[in-house]
């Protein structure tokens, strides 16, 4: 997008959704060395000035807001030249409406640029639209979401020149009606997915209902990532640690990011025990370049100094930065008591050992050094687990909470949970009821374990596994616009996945397709969602999902 314009100064102008994606993947900086100087929102008009010597890039959804805001701004241009990159397919009508803006002839070039996503990895995305609850209509999905999301993923699909084939889970309706969408849409634009080897191997998008997993995002993370995400809260790459006692001014808000930081890239998928050892080892790497620095005797030891100095400041931020992060998490795991809620959760993902999970719960139930949430998170494990069993205590367990101090919203959402997520509502096969299940479980018990707080998988992994094998039943994931009498097969092994959950996806979902790349020895598939979960923003999902029931069946 710089490199189309040539050289000299240029601004970038942005809306929200694209300034997200940007600050994503790039640094200020590393877009100030293009000859970028300025960086703005194309709403702030009023905030802008007239600078006609500068070169104007814009990055901006199709939106009609945009296309609004550009024609006015395209009337008194404020720029020397325009060069409009769209993030989607823009209409012919839209393009028209800004050929008539631009009395000035001043744009000097128009193209699509499809990122209407936010990289969070080489294997995973989500929306850079927001779409807020995805279920809050139950199984209806309401149209512009719809449209939003299929969006997102065509924008996706079109980026990685991709022509896949469609799957669904049956029996979900929105998962279906946006399988439909996106089948639409390229038809619509089929010359755009007019790739080179079109008819060759093609990959498969499969579009997964989020209820049918309410087990994952509900669980405390060990991971670096999802722990950190789980704890502090990951937001485009920034985790604030504003609230962390004694931190440094220049640590309040950090960015992690692997493609800048070794250490990330390298722990980031590491449990919390071997994060700090390698951060220990890092800390002692960083002392004794320290020391070296000290001596700086003669011409030769100043040389050295100054040539190695931009790598050292950079060392010296990356050592401070992670020793905050980590010692924050560090903290909140001690004074949370997070191992031993942990344990429990494990258990109860996946074991099932009623009688002994239910002795250990109302003991952590009582300890007042536990969260609320944490105890809140217990409780919503063990009525996943055990609804259906025929001793369940949760109408106890939910009076203990209450005896906490939980508030009546928090304690509603017991119930809420097994509305949205549970065996009624799941076509999934959560707990492993089936043969075939069962001894996958049993041989993985038999290898062992290496952490007991990361035992638990989520469902999607084999669900992944099994599709690449050629194994994923057509009944349970039908091929959308195919029936069995027109070809479809449970045999076709596709060369690559991209999984879409509607509703959000974890990190734990993120590691587990790590894992199935790194054991495949390339990048087989790749996940995204509507956006990137840990417990709190999950709860924010079920309560809207019944609030709108509620309403819904009022009316």
């Amino acid at each position: 997008m710089i490199q189309s314009c040539g050289p000299g100064m240029k601004i970038l102008l942005m809306d929200k959704e694209t300034t997200a994606v940007v600050s994503t993947v790039y640094a200020q900086s590393e877009i100030m060395e293009k000859e970028v100087y300025l960086c703005d929102r194309l709403d702030n008009i009023s905030n802008r000035e007239s600078l006609r010597h500068l070169k104007c890039l814009t990055f901006l959804r199709p939106s009609q807001e945009n296309i609004h805001l550009l024609a006015m701004e395209l009337k008194s241009p404020m720029y020397g030249s325009y060069f409009l990159h769209w993030t989607n397919v823009i209409s012919k009508s839209d393009v028209k409406r800004l050929a008539e803006a631009d009395e000035q002839e001043v744009v000097r070039e128009i193209c699509e640029l499809f990122a209407d996503f936010i990289p969070l990895s080489p294997h995973c995305m989500i929306s850079s639209i927001p779409v807020g609850p995805v279920f809050a209509e139950g199984d209806l999905l309401a149209d512009g979401l719809t449209h939003n999301v299929a969006s997102v993923i065509i924008s996706f699909l079109l980026a990685v020149k991709k022509y896949p084939i469609i799957r669904y889970t049956e029996g979900s309706m929105p998962t279906q009606k946006l399988a439909d969408k996106i089948h639409n849409l390229i038809n619509k634009e089929s010359n755009l997915f007019d790739f080179h080897g079109r008819n060759a191997s093609r990959p498969v998008l499969l579009i997964l209902d989020r209820r049918d997993d309410s087990l994952t995002p509900l669980l405390n993370q060990w991971t670096y990532q999802a722990m950190v995400h789980e704890l502090l809260t990951i937001k485009n790459h920034r985790v604030s640690l504003a609230n962390a006692p004694g931190i440094h001014k220049d640590f309040r808000e950090v960015v992690l990011t692997p493609d800048n930081d070794t250490f990330y890239a390298n722990n980031m998928y590491a449990d919390f025990g071997a994060v700090g050892q390698s951060l220990r080892q890092l800390v002692e790497e960083f002392q004794a370049k320290a020391k070296t620095h000290q001596k700086v005797e003669s011409i030769e030891d100043m040389k050295s100094f100054v040539e190695n100095y931009p790598h050292f400041k950079q060392m010296s931020g990356t050592v401070s930065k992670h020793v905050a992060v980590v010692g924050e998490l560090a903290r909140l795991n001690e004074k949370y008591h997070l191992l031993e809620v942990s344990e429990l959760e494990q258990e109860l993902a996946c074991h099932s050992n009623h009688s002994a999970s239910l002795q250990k719960l109302k003991q952590l139930l009582d300890n007042n050094k536990i969260r609320d949430e944490d105890a809140l998170r217990l409780v919503l494990l063990y009525a996943l687990r055990y609804e259906s069993h025929s001793n369940n205590d949760i109408v106890g367990l939910v009076s203990k909470l209450k005896s906490r101090g939980l508030s009546q919203e928090n304690i509603d959402t017991v119930l809420k949970l097994l509305k949205f997520g549970g065996a009624k509502k799941r076509r999934s096969d959560l707990y492993g009821s089936d043969p075939v299940a069962v001894t996958k479980r049993l041989i993985k018990g038999m290898q062992g374990v290496e952490n007991i707080y990361t035992q638990h998988t989520p469902w999607m992994k084999g669900i992944v596994e099994d599709l690449l094998k050629g194994r994923l039943r057509e009944g349970a994931f039908p091929t959308f616009g195919m029936t069995r009498s027109s070809g479809a097969s449970d045999m076709y092994r596709p060369s690559e996945v991209i999984v879409f959950i509607l509703g959000g996806v974890t990190y734990a979902e993120s590691l587990a397709i790590h894992n199935i790349n790194r054991a495949e020895n390339r990048l087989a598939a790749v996940v995204g969602g509507t956006t990137i979960h840990n417990m709190k923003s999950f709860l924010v999902e079920i309560n809207a999902f019944n609030t709108k029931q509620k309403s819904h069946g009022n009316a």
